[in-house]
């Protein structure tokens, strides 16, 4: 242990400001651009603000205290308002504050709970908590390394949403709006270049999903899974995988947690040993296939990228292979996460208090599909966005994985700063 580390309660390292927190009923809020705090953070922007600068916020109650699936505590800046679920403090002389929400994250609470039934931490058990703390300098060069990583990480977020938008706009502009058939239609440029512009028609045709250009074709998810000599399953059941089958280091399982936003998430991955994949083969993941859920948020799915190719669809999950011959899977994925196809999709599964989705509700799903020429050309506009998506997670992944091991270590103080310097250099320059 490093000689110069003392032990201190949090409230003898902050200011508190909860005095200062009021709670706005929704009915009585107005939208503005400030955000409103709670305990789990942003739930909503108001018009006016209580606070303004750097705080740190801690949550004050909810079931998150105990499970910590989202962190406990959050640095929020500029000008926002808070409500009263979540405690507002600030390092005095003593402490930096974003240095104060990293140790926290790395300190066990559980013991300062209190409530059965809803954990809540009060104000005066939160100012006893124990922080291992170094001097300020060195809090404020810890703060600095695992900050240069969330700000890295923060920064891959905001360009992989920015990717996503611009591939998303396409789809929507090609296949939602029409917009190049309607130009055509109107006898207007379409702004495409020729040979692009000449895919789409130049007029629209009735049909039973309502006007769509002429010459596509309405159709069902399960016939254009059977023409593109694809397949739709379930994951493995019944005595296929066992508890016991999973490990800490293997070949990664799918499972319904895992699917959110037309992605397939490695929070939480279930693993199996390399071995078990052999008679589990026949659920094998490619790229380009649509992994859901049969149970619970049946309308999300995740598309399956190059990174996953070979991992397991698990239990709970319904997989869509669209086959060797569908020209965009990326199109695809688009298409089943419309509105309209996600609320077709609520609207069918069976049961009242807990959606069931099956393969033959998945094969019905409505389609307005275009000719394969189209698709073709969609998939080369919009992979390489998606592409960038696919290399700015796996990157963030990295990241997360290097402050998430570097985190416990310099709070201890088992790690020094120069060390971990060294470690992150070119990682976030």
């Amino acid at each position: 242990m490093v000689g110069e580390w003392h032990e201190y309660s949090l409230g003898e390292l902050t200011d508190n400001f909860d005095g200062i927190r009021v709670p706005v009923k929704e009915a009585d809020r107005r939208a503005g651009p400030y955000p409103y705090y709670g305990a789990s953070g942003i739930v909503d922007h108001v018009d006016d603000y209580l606070f303004e600068g750097e705080y740190l916020l801690v949550a004050e109650d909810g079931e998150n205290l105990r499970t910590r699936k989202t962190p406990v505590a959050f640095i929020a800046r500029g000008k926002f308002w808070v409500n009263n679920h979540a405690h507002i403090v600030r390092g005095n002389s003593e402490a930096d504050t974003r240095f104060l929400m990293y140790a926290l994250s790395s300190t066990d609470i559980s013991g300062y709970l209190t409530g059965s039934t809803m954990p809540k931490l009060t104000q005066g058990n939160l100012n006893q908590i124990p922080l291992l703390t170094p001097p300020i300098t060195e809090q404020r060069a810890i703060a600095h390394i695992l900050g240069a990583l969330d700000d890295k990480i923060e920064l891959n977020r905001r360009m992989n949403e920015t990717l996503e938008a611009m591939a998303r706009a396409l789809f929507k502009s090609w296949f939602v709006d029409f917009d190049p058939v309607r130009a055509k239609a109107e006898g207007r440029d379409t702004g495409l270049p020729k040979p692009l512009a000449g895919l789409f028609p130049h007029s629209f045709e009735e049909s039973a999903l309502g006007e769509i250009p002429k010459g596509w074709r309405e159709s069902v998810l399960g016939d254009e899974v059977t023409r593109c000599g694809g397949r739709i399953q379930t994951g493995p059941f019944g005595s296929q995988l066992h508890a016991s089958d999973y490990v800490i280091d293997g070949v990664p399982v799918v499972m319904p947690k895992n699917l959110s936003q037309r992605r397939i998430s490695t929070l939480s991955i279930a693993r199996v040993k390399p071995s078990d994949v052999e008679r589990l083969s026949r659920h094998r993941l490619e790229e380009g296939d649509i992994v859901y859920s049969r149970r619970g948020d049946v309308e999300q799915h995740g598309r399956v990228r190059s990174r996953e190719t070979g991992w397991l669809c698990g239990t709970g999950c319904l997989l869509v292979r669209l086959g060797s011959e569908w020209p965009s899977p990326l199109f695809a994925s688009f298409a089943l996460d419309l509105p309209d196809t996600r609320g077709w999709i609520v609207r069918h599964a069976i049961g009242a208090t807990m959606p069931n989705l099956n393969t033959g509700i998945l094969a019905r799903v409505p389609m307005v599909v275009p000719p394969d020429d189209l698709l073709r050309a969609f998939n080369h506009s919009a992979q390489p966005l998606a592409d960038g998506v696919i290399a700015g997670d796996a990157q963030t992944e990295t990241l997360l994985g290097l402050r998430d091991t570097l985190l416990p270590k310099l709070i201890s103080g088992q790690l020094r700063v120069k060390d971990a310097e060294r470690v992150i250099a070119g990682v976030v320059s």
